[in-house]
């Protein structure tokens, strides 16, 4: 390995996450009943989520409800339990801010990246989802390197998962479906345990550009927890060109624990929804000025940070 393949681990940093995965491990301890004291039937349970996920996978005929971003309504359906089960029992999510949305209309959604796979797109969606029932499903963007991944990207793409960019967004938001966005991307997504919940930069102010083009508010959004879920504590990247990926993470459970390292852990979940920036007054040619754009998307970016330094500082655990 050479020294641009992994990054020093900071001593500070180190503690801390032994820390908290020993707290982790207490808890689960605490919680989990032996399986005749609970009256849970694995196997069944087992076989359920095999089933499940075979569906969503692509090992099935595709329904007659695929939409032209390929969504299929029966896969979504059939995961909604379980993405409720995350949300609810696993994650725990705390949603904050929600009263303060359009009643009607698409957004767009500007969220911080958090994890390698995109669990928080799947979980703001599913929040506005138990919002607004009767609202067009939200989409949310995922980087083109996940359509690499030989079994991810299909249920990604099946439970709305989107390739970024700004045609498919402009697309999206056109149509009446509202897109949840991610403009650090990768930079985000392979931020290392120590640059948690630090904002990267946002590009070239591309998703200022898609909410003035299409008229549509943009709603900037903080998710805390997430980024313990898979807490990378460096990178390979030399060995994970040869697979076609930007990097290969290792976690404190992968490449360890094998595929059982892919688990997300269960950290204490909060999606806090900021006021919307509306953007259907500031005329046609907005989305060509260059200094409204890069101002507009520096304070989004800057409220962002500080939605999340906020959620931080009033969380008690990581696992609370």
């Amino acid at each position: 390995m050479s020294e641009r393949d992994s990054e020093p681990v900071d001593p500070a940093t180190s503690t801390a996450l032994d820390e908290a995965i020993a707290s982790l491990r207490e808890r689960l301890r605490n919680r989990l009943e032996p399986p005749e004291a609970s009256g849970v039937d694995w196997m069944e349970l087992f076989d359920a989520a095999r089933r499940r996920f075979a569906r969503l996978g692509g090992m099935r005929d595709a329904s007659g409800a695929v939409d032209d971003f390929g969504m299929d309504a029966d896969a979504v359906a059939s995961a909604r339990p379980w993405i409720e089960w995350l949300f609810e029992r696993w994650w725990r999510v705390d949603v904050s801010g929600l009263q303060a949305l359009p009643a009607r209309g698409p957004c767009l959604f500007v969220a911080n990246h958090s994890g390698l796979l995109p669990w928080d797109g799947l979980m703001v969606a599913h929040a506005l989802e138990r919002h607004d029932p009767s609202a067009a499903r939200a989409r949310f963007l995922v980087a083109d390197w996940i359509a690499t991944l030989p079994f991810a990207a299909p249920a990604i793409t099946r439970l709305g998962g989107v390739r970024a960019c700004r045609e498919n967004a402009e697309r999206l938001l056109r149509t009446g479906r509202s897109v949840v966005s991610f403009p650090e991307g990768q930079k985000g997504a392979a931020k290392v345990f120590r640059q948690r919940y630090r904002v990267q930069r946002f590009g070239r102010g591309g998703v200022v550009r898609t909410a003035l083009a299409a008229h549509v508010p943009l709603v900037p959004v903080a998710v805390v927890g997430a980024e313990e879920t898979h807490p990378v504590l460096f990178k390979i990247e030399s060995a994970a060109r040869a697979f076609g990926l930007p990097f290969v993470p290792v976690t404190p459970t992968f490449p360890a624990f094998g595929p059982l390292g892919l688990v997300p852990l269960p950290s204490k979940w909060s999606i806090a929804f900021g006021e919307p920036i509306a953007t259907d007054e500031l005329g046609s040619d907005a989305a060509a000025d260059e200094t409204l754009v890069w101002r507009m998307t520096e304070d989004l970016r800057d409220q962002i940070q500080s939605m999340l330094d906020a959620a931080v500082r009033a969380r008690s655990s990581v696992w609370a």
